[in-house]
C-alpha cells in the first residue's frame, strides 16, 4: 500500500502529487545521474528495500514521484496482519460483488464502465475464486507475513523508530450470528498455515473491548497481529535511510524507462536521466503504465481505499478491530483514531467519494459506542496495487538483467514491507532468497 500520486484531503485543502502522465512528461532539467541501486517508488516498500540494501553496503537512490510516503503508505489503517493472509478471491465473492454492483456504499464496489484492462483482471480474478487457489495463495503468503512482522518488530526496536508500534493482536468482530457461523473456514484456514487464532464468543469479546456496543455475536482474536502509525513509520524509515547515506529525491516524476542490451539503460525524470547497476520497481498502483514501455504487462488494478482520522474519542478501542459485516478497520493510537478500509475498483478516479466516507461512519456506529473522535483530522483515499491472485510481484524479470520487481502488495504493503526489503536485498546480492520467489514472479501471468 505504497503508491505515489494520491490526493490527500485534509480540512482546509488538498495535496496532489504527480497524478497524470502528462505531468510526468514535463522535464525541467536534463542532468545525468548514475546510481548503484535505483529504487523507483518512495513508499513503505521502496524505503524498506533501501533500508535492507544499505545494510548490505549498497549505495541507494530512491525516486519518489511525490512526497515520500504520500501514497497508500500514508492513510491506511496501520495494522500488521498475518490474520489477513487469505486472498480476496474466494468462493462466493463474485456473487456478492454482482449484488453490490449498483450499491455506491458497498464494502466492495466495482464502478460500471468499459475498461478492457479491468475486464481482463476481473476474469483472472474470477478463475481464482475456488478453494484450491484460495488455499494455495494463503499457504505461500502467510509465512511471508509472519516473518515480516518479526522483522518490523526488530527494526522498530533496533532503530528506535517513533511510530507508535504495539504488538497487541487484533479482533475480528461479528454482530450477526449467521455471518459468524458462515466464517468457520477462517480459523480453520489460519490454523492450517500456522497463523495463531482464537475463536471467542460475544461475551468474551465484549469483556476484552469496552468500546464495543452490546450485542456482539462472537469473533476471533489474532495474537500475531500488531499495529503502528503508518505515516510515522514511513517517515522514520526515510530518516534512517538518509542517516545511512541513502539519497531520496522527492517530486521526481518519471516520464520514461528505456531498455538497452537487455537492461534498463535509462530512467528519465523531471530531475534528469538516471542510469543504475540495479533498478528496483516499487511503484505500486502506478506500475502498469510505467512498466508497459519496457514490455511488461502487469495485471494490477488500483483498488481505492478510504480512511477518516480523528482525535481519540473518550471510549477508544484498546485493540485494532475489524468490523466484519461492515468490512471496516478501526485503529487507535495515542495520537489519533482511524476508520478505514473499503475496496472500490473505479480506475484512477481522483475524487474523494463522500458516499463511501459516510459509509465508514455509519457502519462503525453500529458497533462502537463512540465511532468518531472529537475532532476530524483528515479524510483520505489511496490506491492499493491489486493483483488478481492477491500475491505481490517480486524478484528478477527474465530478459531484463538489472531489474528487480517489488510491487503488487495489495492491501498488505505495510505488513509485507520488511520481508520484501529483505528479499530484494538478497536477490540483488546474488544470494538464495529466504523464501521461494517462484509463486511471486511476474512470469506467472504470462
Amino acid at each position: 500500500m505504497d503508491e505515489q500520486g494520491i490526493a490527500v484531503a485534509r480540512p482546509g485543502g488538498a495535496r496532489h502529487a504527480c497524478r497524470d502522465h502528462g505531468e510526468l512528461g514535463r522535464i525541467t532539467r536534463m542532468a545525468q545521474h548514475e546510481a548503484d541501486v535505483l529504487i523507483l517508488g518512495g513508499g513503505v516498500i521502496g524505503l524498506a528495500c533501501a533500508y535492507h540494501l544499505l545494510a548490505r553496503g549498497r549505495n541507494v537512490t530512491v525516486l519518489d514521484q511525490g512526497q515520500v510516503g504520500g501514497g497508500s503508505s500514508h492513510g491506511n489503517c496501520g495494522t500488521l496482519t498475518p490474520s489477513h493472509a487469505m486472498p480476496l478471491a474466494m468462493p462466493g465473492v463474485v456473487g456478492t460483488a454482482l449484488r453490490w454492483l449498483l450499491k455506491r456504499d458497498a464494502p466492495l464496489r466495482i464502478k460500471p464502465r468499459l475498461d478492457p484492462g479491468l475486464l481482463r483482471w476481473l476474469e483472472a480474478f474470477r478463475r481464482r475464486c475456488n478453494w484450491k487457489d484460495f488455499a494455495a495463495a494463503t499457504a505461500v503468503k502467510s509465512p511471508l507475513l509472519l516473518r515480516s512482522n518479526e522483522l518490523i518488530a526488530g527494526m522498530v526496536e533496533r532503530e528506535k523508530l517513533d511510530c507508535e508500534y504495539q504488538a497487541i493482536g487484533s479482533l475480528h468482530v461479528f454482530r450477526d450470528r449467521k455471518a459468524l457461523a458462515a466464517s468457520s473456514w477462517y480459523a480453520r484456514t489460519l490454523t492450517e498455515v500456522g497463523v495463531p487464532v482464537e475463536s471467542l464468543d460475544g461475551a468474551r469479546i465484549e469483556s476484552m473491548e469496552a468500546a464495543l456496543k452490546p450485542g456482539v455475536a462472537g469473533g476471533y482474536f489474532n495474537p500475531a497481529d500488531a499495529q503502528l502509525r503508518p505515516d510515522r513509520f514511513v517517515d522514520e524509515l526515510a530518516r534512517v535511510v538518509r542517516e545511512r547515506g541513502g539519497r531520496i529525491e522527492e517530486h521526481s516524476c518519471i516520464s520514461a524507462i528505456t531498455l538497452g542490451r537487455g537492461r534498463i539503460a535509462k530512467v528519465r525524470t523531471s530531475g534528469g536521466d538516471y542510469s543504475a547497476n540495479e533498478v528496483v520497481f516499487a511503484l505500486g498502483a502506478w506500475s502498469p503504465a510505467l512498466a508497459r514501455p519496457i514490455g511488461l504487462r502487469l495485471p494490477i488494478q488500483p483498488g481505492k481505499g478510504y480512511s477518516i482520522t480523528y482525535s481519540r474519542p473518550q471510549t477508544c478501542p484498546r485493540l485494532p478491530l475489524t468490523l466484519k459485516e461492515a468490512s471496516v478497520c478501526v485503529t487507535a493510537w495515542d495520537s489519533g483514531f482511524r476508520l478505514g478500509s473499503t475496496m472500490e475498483f473505479a480506475g484512477y478516479d481522483s475524487s474523494l467519494n463522500r458516499t463511501r466516507l459516510d459509509a465508514l461512519r455509519r457502519s462503525s456506529a453500529i458497533y462502537l459506542h463512540e465511532p468518531e473522535g472529537g475532532q476530524m483530522q483528515e479524510e483520505w483515499y489511496g490506491w492499493r496495487p491489486m493483483t488478481p491472485d492477491d500475491l505481490p510481484i517480486l524478484g528478477r524479470v527474465q530478459g531484463i538483467d538489472n531489474l528487480c520487481m517489488a510491487t503488487g502488495h495489495g492491501m498488505l504493503g505495510v505488513t509485507l514491507s520488511a520481508v520484501t526489503g529483505l528479499l530484494v536485498s538478497e536477490v540483488i546480492a546474488g544470494e538464495k532468497p529466504s523464501f521461494d520467489l517462484a509463486p511471486f514472479n511476474v512470469s506467472r501471468f504470462a
